[in-house]
């Protein structure tokens, strides 16, 4: 099993990430970062846990909803996603892709703040 967490070189994808590495140490599990946006480092805080980098598909349109799809894997137990704070109006007219995943996913997701 792993734990797969939203990747962005964002506050929020940074906090994400560093929940998504306690996280796995805490289940005994690997990590997986699905970068979206940004590159990505391993961090020094690993320790013993395995991670692995993965992409969305260069041809897709959403993201998003490759991450979801990701998501749906037998290996997953958690998804971990950075958000922001945004007025209801802004996610009407903006959309929201953190929105997006936490409805359409099937997995339980933990959402982190900065």
């Amino acid at each position: 099993m792993s734990v797969l967490v939203a990747g962005t070189d964002t506050p929020e994808g940074k906090a994400a990430y560093r929940y998504g590495i306690e996280e796995a140490r805490r289940r005994g599990e690997d990590l997986v970062v699905f970068l979206l946006e940004g590159r990505h480092a391993a961090s020094p805080d690993l320790g013993e846990v395995r991670e692995t980098v993965e992409h969305p598909d260069e041809r897709s349109h959403s993201p998003a909803g490759d991450l979801i799809d990701r998501a749906e894997g037998e290996d997953v137990s958690a998804l971990v996603i950075g958000v922001r704070h945004r007025t209801a109006v802004a996610k009407l007219f903006l959309g929201s892709s953190a929105q997006q995943i936490i409805l359409e996913a099937n997995k339980p997701v933990i959402c982190v703040k900065a």
